[in-house]
C-alpha cells in the first residue's frame, strides 16, 4: 500500500475525539481514517498517569499494527500525560491536541491577555497547557471540570444538569479571561453552554479543529495526503458499541455504520 493510501489513526477515551474526526473529515474528505474510542475506561481524566499511560500504549500499539500514516491522539489527558511515550514507539508522526489548541489560543489572545483553560483533573494537574502557554506572555489559569465528560458521555449536553454544572465551575471566570480555551475534545459538544456562562466577550479557542488542522498541515508537509473525495471511516470501541453509535449521531451527526469492538 502506497504510504499515501494508508488510514489516519484517531483515538480518544470515548466519544470527544469525535470532535477531532467531524473536523478532520470535513477537511479531508479523501482521506481513510480508523477512529477508536476507549468506552470500556472512559474516562481518563479521573485515572493515575500510569494508567493512561498503560492505556494509551495498548490503543497505539494496535492503531499502528493498523499501517496508520499519522496517528492523532485526540483527548487532552493523553496527549498531556503520554504524548512522549508514544511517539517514542511510533514510527509515524504523533500530533496531541495541546500544542495545537495552546497555539490558536496564542493567536487570539491580547498580549499580557488572561487564558482559562478547561479541562480534566489529570490535565490540569499536568499543567501541559500552562508549559504550553509560557512563552506567549500571558496569564493563565487552569480549572478542572471532571463532570463535564460524563455529562457529554451520558448525552446531556442540551439537559439543564449541564447548564448547573457550568455555572458552578465557571460562573467566578465571568469577565476575567479573554481567551478560554476548551482543553477535553468533549467540551466542543458543551460550547454553547460553556458560552452562556462565560460571557460573549470570551474568546472559545476549540482544540479539536486547532488538532485536525495540525494533521492537515503535518499531512502536506511530508506529501502524505491521499487526495479524493470518498474516504472510509471505520469506528472500534472497546465496549458498548451501539451506544457509542447512537451518540456519535444524537450529538454531532456522525453516522458510525456498524461499529467494532476491541477489547484489551
Amino acid at each position: 500500500m502506497k504510504h499515501t493510501r494508508r488510514p489516519i489513526g484517531i483515538f480518544d477515551s470515548g466519544l470527544g475525539g469525535l470532535t477531532v474526526f467531524k473536523e478532520l473529515r470535513a477537511m479531508l474528505p479523501g482521506e481513510d481514517i480508523i477512529y477508536f474510542g476507549d468506552t470500556a475506561r472512559v474516562p481518563y481524566g479521573t485515572k493515575s498517569p500510569e494508567a493512561v499511560k498503560a492505556f494509551s500504549r495498548e490503543i497505539a500499539a494496535f492503531l499502528l499494527g493498523r499501517k496508520i500514516k499519522l496517528l492523532l491522539v485526540a483527548c487532552n489527558t493523553a496527549s498531556s500525560l503520554a504524548l512522549e511515550e508514544i511517539r517514542s514507539m511510533s514510527p509515524v508522526p504523533v500530533l496531541g491536541v495541546i500544542a495545537p489548541g495552546a497555539g490558536a489560543a496564542l493567536s487570539e489572545a491580547p498580549h499580557g491577555g488572561r487564558v482559562l483553560v478547561i479541562g480534566t483533573s489529570a490535565t490540569v494537574a499536568s499543567r501541559a497547557y500552562s508549559r504550553a502557554l509560557s512563552g506567549g506572555r500571558v496569564r493563565v489559569t487552569e480549572k478542572a471540570c471532571p463532570l463535564f465528560v460524563p455529562l457529554v458521555e451520558e448525552g446531556w449536553c442540551s439537559k439543564p444538569v449541564a447548564a448547573e454544572v457550568a455555572r458552578e465551575y465557571l460562573a467566578p471566570f465571568r469577565g476575567k479571561a479573554d481567551v478560554l480555551i476548551l482543553g477535553c475534545t468533549h467540551y466542543p459538544m458543551l460550547k454553547n453552554v460553556i458560552a452562556r456562562v462565560v460571557g460573549p466577550d470570551v474568546r472559545i479557542i476549540d482544540s479539536a479543529r486547532a488538532a485536525a488542522q495540525a494533521a492537515l498541515g503535518e499531512l502536506e508537509r511530508r506529501g502524505l495526503l491521499a487526495g479524493g473525495s470518498r474516504g472510509r471511516s471505520e469506528f472500534i470501541v472497546s465496549d458498548a458499541p451501539e451506544r457509542f453509535s447512537a451518540l456519535a449521531l444524537k450529538l454531532l451527526g456522525i453516522r458510525t455504520g456498524k461499529v467494532k469492538v476491541k477489547r484489551f
